[in-house]
């Protein structure tokens, strides 16, 4: 009796566990981010922006593809801290502000 129970129960919370798990991106095939970087910036995910003018919104669209806390935009004369930041991603621009380089810290 205590067997079937323990198997019922066993049974039941796998069906659950398996309910929560997500099999694909429900937002409609964009890039999405690594999968569970806590917040750590993986540049290749914003690698599309390369060769595109850099823009609010691109870094928006970079930062959540990234999977980044946070983001910047870095231009050619722009003074910056030395310290690497895992969380953080850049987008290096050239003088006309087209994106040539990604890359976290």
């Amino acid at each position: 009796m205590f067997r079937t129970r323990a198997s019922l129960a066993t049974l039941l919370l796998a069906s659950v566990l398996a309910g929560c798990s997500t099999g694909g991106s429900s937002d409609g095939g964009s890039a999405a981010a690594p999968a569970d970087n806590h917040g750590r910036c993986e540049a290749s995910g914003a690698d599309f922006t390369i060769g595109k003018p850099a823009s609010p919104e691109l870094l928006e669209q970079a930062r959540k593809a990234s999977g980044s806390q946070m983001a910047r935009v870095l231009k050619p004369h722009d003074v910056i801290t030395l310290e690497y930041r895992s969380e953080r991603l850049n987008l290096n621009v050239d003088d006309k502000g087209v994106v040539t380089r990604v890359n976290c810290g």
